[in-house]
């Protein structure tokens, strides 16, 4: 039994979702079978690409949502039928008991993951943290420093989409 957590750009540029999601199915697929599990927090993007891949893999899945809200108010419209889906073929979902869904939960949900895996796999263009706390280098960095090994998965043609300034 092994059991894998993902940590991911939300981003991802359309052209290179294809590119991605090759590169997670060539990473899981040594884990293949009823003895791979999947720890995601079904964020659009990385999180739900490695969910698909880790189901089509034949292993289960495991959803951690941050919060009590995350549903009604951070996952949009454009990504609620992929998230409800998911959330409907886990074998297990985790809603963490914070309220909100803020930098806080994003960070508690980010322990948890770590918590339940062997190994990290992290869709990661290598940038530093933002400073915000709780996403993709924050994982990467923490996992590291917990000793948990962390596989990058980030594809020669992968790119992250330009960032609107209502995204900033």
């Amino acid at each position: 039994m092994t059991t894998i957590a993902v940590t991911g750009h939300m981003d991802l540029a359309e052209a290179g979702v294809p590119l991605v999601r090759d590169a997670l199915r060539a990473a899981l697929q040594p884990y293949a079978g009823d003895g791979l599990t999947g720890v995601s927090c079904l964020a659009r993007g990385a999180d739900c690409l490695f969910a698909d891949v880790v189901l089509e893999l034949g292993g289960r899945l495991v959803a951690v949502i941050p919060s009590r809200d995350y549903r009604r108010n951070e996952v949009g419209t454009e990504h609620a039928a992929t998230f409800d889906r998911l959330v409907g073929v886990a074998d297990e979902v985790l809603v963490l008991e914070h309220g909100i869904a803020d930098r806080s939960a994003y960070e508690d949900a980010n322990r948890v993951l770590l918590r339940r895996a062997q190994r990290l796999v992290a869709v990661w263009d290598g940038e530093p943290p933002s400073g915000k706390g709780g996403g993709t280098a924050d994982a990467v960095l923490e996992a590291r420093d917990a000793g948990l090994p962390v596989d990058v998965v980030w594809p020669a043609g992968a790119a992250r989409r330009a960032r609107s300034l209502t995204e900033e």
